[in-house]
């Protein structure tokens, strides 16, 4: 199992354009980031994060999402997403995660991942998929 330090921190950056940016509100003056692009970006800041650490054959995957969108951020601004590792319990790894715009703190809340042995992951998926009755996890 690996060993990943308490308060390993991440960050990531991107700009709003018409690939993240919502656009069914009709007006252009109305696009900005979409919500579940903003989770998107939170859960790979925090996978990222942790993965110098993993052993080879292992990642993680978002076990649970916590988090509030609390401000819009319109087309051509940058966001700033940042995550900091809270608590390791077995596999279970727990982030405070945050976005910030130009202007404005966008988003907070927590994520938790899971660590996976990736093989094992994706036969017990496949399994799944052939109408087995595993968990994926």
């Amino acid at each position: 199992m690996a060993t990943i330090p308490i308060g390993t921190k991440g960050e990531s950056k991107i700009r709003v354009t018409s690939e993240n940016a919502v656009d069914f509100l009709g007006l252009a003056s109305a696009r900005v980031l979409g919500t579940p692009y903003l989770v998107s970006y939170l859960e790979f800041t925090a996978r990222n994060s942790v993965l110098p650490f993993l052993e080879k054959g292992y990642d993680t995957v978002g076990a649970r999402v916590d988090v509030k969108h609390l401000a819009a951020t319109p087309m051509g601004m940058e966001v700033t997403f940042q995550s900091e590792l809270v608590a390791v319990e077995d596999r279970r790894l727990t982030f405070t995660v945050r976005a910030f715009d130009e202007k404005d703190v966008i988003s907070e809340g927590t994520h938790e991942r899971a660590l996976v042995n990736v093989e094992r992951f994706a036969a017990r998926v496949a399994a799944k998929a052939e109408g087995g009755n595993e968990s994926a996890r």
